[in-house]
């Protein structure tokens, strides 16, 4: 691994985007700087080795195409909502989307900033979970239902993180969960043409790489 210059060299890691504290994800990416030329498949699993049950490296490709950061323009999110049914989710959610904006107020570094929350929204889906899941808690019998929110959000600064959608649903539709939600980022990764669907941020790499993994020579 390379490590950087001055009295105190650090390791060259980068983690693009990286997902708020509280929150699962399955798309996370880290750029490593390294001093030799190295296999991905064996950086892969020499780091899913090394890495405790549950996080798990899924990919490792070599870098042969530059601003990879700017790559990830939008996040697709699974905000699930136990004790709460798919259509009040839904009227609440259609509300929000039908507003021209959704402004909320957040303590950033930089002091409290209002941040419109509408506009970073590109798409939303309400589905009904997973009847085979559990959703049971202290506070929430296992027979109670709950409704999942599915939401692509455009990468934006101040980014609009998911306890930011659900304080401008708060704030629109007067809607509050009875408990915390569960939530996951599933995807990240640039906007397809159509500006909803999101597409591999490795695509680039992957293209730029021959059938043995080698850069391809124009």
């Amino acid at each position: 691994m390379a490590f950087s210059s001055g009295f105190s060299p650090h390791p060259r890691i980068s983690y693009a985007n990286a997902a708020p504290t509280g929150v699962a994800s399955e798309a996370e990416y880290v750029e490593i700087g390294v001093v030799t030329r190295c296999d991905p498949l064996d950086i892969r699993q020499r780091l899913d080795a090394a890495l405790p049950p549950g996080l798990d490296i899924v990919d490792v490709v070599e870098a042969l195409t530059p601003d990879f950061a700017a790559r990830l323009e939008a996040s697709r999110w699974s905000i699930e909502l136990a004790g709460v049914t798919r259509a009040t989710l839904a009227d609440a959610v259609d509300t929000l989307m039908a507003c021209a904006e959704a402004p909320i107020e957040r303590m950033t570094k930089g002091g409290l900033r209002t941040i419109d929350v509408r506009s970073a929204i590109l798409a939303a889906e309400v589905v009904d979970s997973d009847p085979d899941a559990t959703h049971a808690t202290a506070e929430i019998p296992s027979s109670s239902p709950c409704a999942i929110l599915k939401v692509v959000v455009r990468q934006v600064t101040p980014t609009v993180r998911p306890d930011d959608i659900l304080a401008a649903l708060r704030s629109v539709a007067d809607f509050v969960p009875p408990v915390p939600a569960l939530v996951t980022r599933e995807q990240q990764g640039p906007l397809a043409a159509e500006g909803v669907f999101i597409q591999d941020p490795l695509a680039p790499d992957r293209e730029s790489a021959g059938a043995d993994g080698t850069p391809v020579v124009p």
